[in-house]
């Protein structure tokens, strides 16, 4: 199955959420896409990328979502009993992690098409590029409600800079028109993320605690962050409603015969 070897990653997934859109009593992670549930599409690509660890981190009906996967070895599980946010939910997922010092891939829960592949090379950038962090990215024809990549200025594509991620309710109109946007996909220095963690602030519209403001605030410590953009915006699409849920059914049908 391993196709690819990362024993020194360690993959966290972010799985807590209600999911209040899909208008379902079952927890979002848990609606089936092509005969699995999300969540098991997403650890099959970690499975297939050959991490090290495997942490998911659940709260919304937690017990279903540890039931779903009892048969399931070397899932480890930790709890977000309030969802605040995706900085938040790594501040939970900590003490599983304990004094891990490897490289830390944060990725989602409800992206059933993402492929090891994809996270390969995102994880090969990182290494090669001595960043803190580096952010998946992806161009979408809509790029509306996604946070935009500000790329650093001046600097070449292939060099993988990154400014910051402007959220689209605070970003200007010019920055409105990128069609480069964040994935909510990252790999971390895990030693570096911690010593952000805790400066993360709830000061936004949601009170939340952001894993976007961690890029900024790596880079004000004098730390590096990088950027890479995958190839097919389709394996990122997050899914929110039984719409998008039938859409991602669609695609992963279109990509398995090549289109």
């Amino acid at each position: 199955m391993t196709q690819f070897h990362h024993e020194d990653t360690a993959a966290l997934v972010l799985a807590a959420g209600m999911g209040k859109r899909m208008n379902s009593d079952l927890p979002k992670v848990l609606h089936p896409m092509a005969g699995r549930p999300l969540l098991a599409h997403v650890i099959g690509a970690l499975d297939e990328l050959g991490v090290g660890r495997k942490v998911v981190v659940i709260g919304h009906q937690r017990e279903k979502v540890i039931a779903a996967f009892a048969g399931q070895e070397g899932l480890e599980w930790a709890v977000q009993a309030e969802q605040r946010g995706t900085g938040h939910a790594c501040q939970m997922a900590a003490p599983a992690l304990g004094d891990f010092n490897g490289v830390l891939l944060v990725v989602c829960g409800d992206t059933p098409l993402l492929t090891a592949g994809t996270l390969h090379a995102l994880l090969q950038t990182h290494k090669a590029s001595g960043a803190a962090v580096t952010v998946l990215s992806m161009r979408l024809p809509d790029p509306k409600g996604y946070g935009r990549i500000i790329r650093s200025s001046g600097g070449r594509a292939e060099e993988h800079g990154i400014e910051r991620i402007v959220e689209e309710k605070d970003a200007t109109s010019e920055q409105r028109a990128i069609d480069e946007v964040n994935s909510g996909i990252y790999a971390f220095d895990y030693t570096a993320l911690t010593t952000v963690l805790s400066r993360l602030t709830a000061d936004n519209s949601q009170g939340e605690y952001y894993l976007t403001d961690t890029v900024a605030l790596l880079q004000s410590l004098g730390k590096k962050a990088a950027v890479v953009c995958a190839n097919d915006h389709r394996e990122l699409l997050g899914i929110n409603t039984v719409d998008q849920l039938a859409e991602a059914e669609a695609a992963w049908h279109a990509m398995r015969e090549g289109r």
